[in-house]
């Protein structure tokens, strides 16, 4: 063998073993992210006390300071993020497809492309442990605020119904419609949406805390396909939402994306809070968003025990609140495919694996905690 010979094949063998320690690092580093989260994982479901310590002090310094750095920008940073991550995955698949196809060694390309997509995976997994799934294991906003679920009969139901259709008449009112009689929005949701948490906190102590400006996607689509109207995002700890639904959706799902903000994940608690900030929100557009959305649900639980009395009560709503609702079933019509079914099955499962029994059917369970909220004001 020629002494060139040599130089070139000891170059390609230390090319090849300088892949290969890649990968095995690659490798090493991804285990240990997947075993650090499982192990935080674990610690928080034997030990609510270490999810409420790590929720108050380790995930609210990361919301007030990843979170808010990504709140500066006017986009969803994590949208934005999302694309970059798929024209990369694009990319790395063509050239690996090129590499094997080029090389007489494909098992080098492949190693490569196989590590770089696991310890991706467990940079995503390790994330998603430390700044959203602990916290589904903190103590609930119905502990922190005393709120008991004590059941209801169903003229309680009935009562609440009959009040929240006449918040819902009169805000709906005098918000600001197009030629349809839509409601349009006209105020800054995202900063609005943070004034209102921030206000309702002065009530909740336990709501304190950074909020960073929520987003609406640029291309939303991606959430209509799924019949979502938000997200929380823990890898840039950013609540986004929905900004083709109908208007009256939007302040409500800010505020209820905010709410995973302060560590409280359980749906329905979302749910409330959202509906608590938005009704108490400086702003009839909010407080229209919210008498909406509660009236939705709450009606929804009184048609399932007595469909008389829900068909009463829907006969008082008014005109231009019945043009929203008509709008809002056209509009999530165009998106009932077997793509959302897909996505509501994931979003069950994925409810159920962290601690919420009721799977998606946990965001109707705001309803009990409004109907204490009533009670506990006097109103019932």
């Amino acid at each position: 063998m020629g002494t060139e010979e040599r130089k070139v094949r000891e170059i390609r063998d230390e090319k090849r073993n300088n892949v290969y320690g890649t990968a095995v690092r690659r490798a090493v580093a991804g285990i240990v992210l997947f075993a650090a989260a499982f192990l935080l994982l674990f610690a928080a479901s034997v030990s609510g006390e270490f999810a409420q310590w790590y929720t108050l002090h380790v995930y609210s310094f990361f919301v007030a300071t990843l979170g808010r750095f990504f709140g500066i920008f006017a986009f969803s940073a994590s949208e934005f993020m999302l694309y970059v991550l798929i024209a990369f995955l694009v990319w790395q698949i063509i050239k690996t497809v090129y590499r094997c196809r080029r090389g007489k060694n494909v098992r080098e390309p492949l190693a490569a492309f196989f590590s770089g997509i696991f310890l991706a995976a467990g940079i995503l997994f390790f994330l998603y442990a430390a700044f959203c799934g602990v916290n589904y294991h903190r103590s609930s906003f119905a502990q922190e605020t005393g709120l008991t679920w004590e059941g209801a009969t169903v003229e309680e139901l009935e009562a609440v119904c009959e009040e929240l259709t006449s918040a819902v008449n009169r805000t709906g009112q005098q918000v600001k419609r197009d030629e349809n009689g839509i409601m349009v929005l006209t105020e800054d949701v995202s900063v609005h949406a943070v004034r209102a948490m921030e206000k309702l906190a002065l009530e909740y102590p336990c709501l304190e805390g950074c909020y960073p400006q929520p987003n609406g996607l640029e291309f939303s689509w991606i959430l209509s396909v799924q019949q979502l109207t938000g997200i929380y995002s823990p890898f840039t700890i950013e609540a986004n939402y929905n900004t083709d639904m109908v208007a009256y959706n939007i302040p409500f799902t800010a505020c209820h994306e905010l709410a995973h903000l302060r560590g409280f994940m359980q749906e329905q608690e979302a749910n409330f809070i959202g509906y608590l900030a938005s009704t108490r929100a400086d702003s009839l557009e909010f407080n229209y968003s919210g008498y909406m959305l509660g009236w939705i649900y709450c009606t929804n639980a009184l048609y399932d025990v007595d469909p008389d009395a829900y068909e009463e009560v829907r006969s008082e709503l008014s005109e231009e609140a019945e043009a929203d609702l008509e709008a809002n079933s056209r509009f999530w019509a165009k998106y009932d495919t077997p793509v959302a079914e897909v996505s509501d099955q994931i979003n069950d499962s994925y409810l159920k694996a962290n601690g919420q029994e009721d799977g998606v059917a946990s965001y109707d369970r705001m309803v009990e905690m409004i109907l204490t909220y009533y009670r506990e004001e006097g109103h019932l």
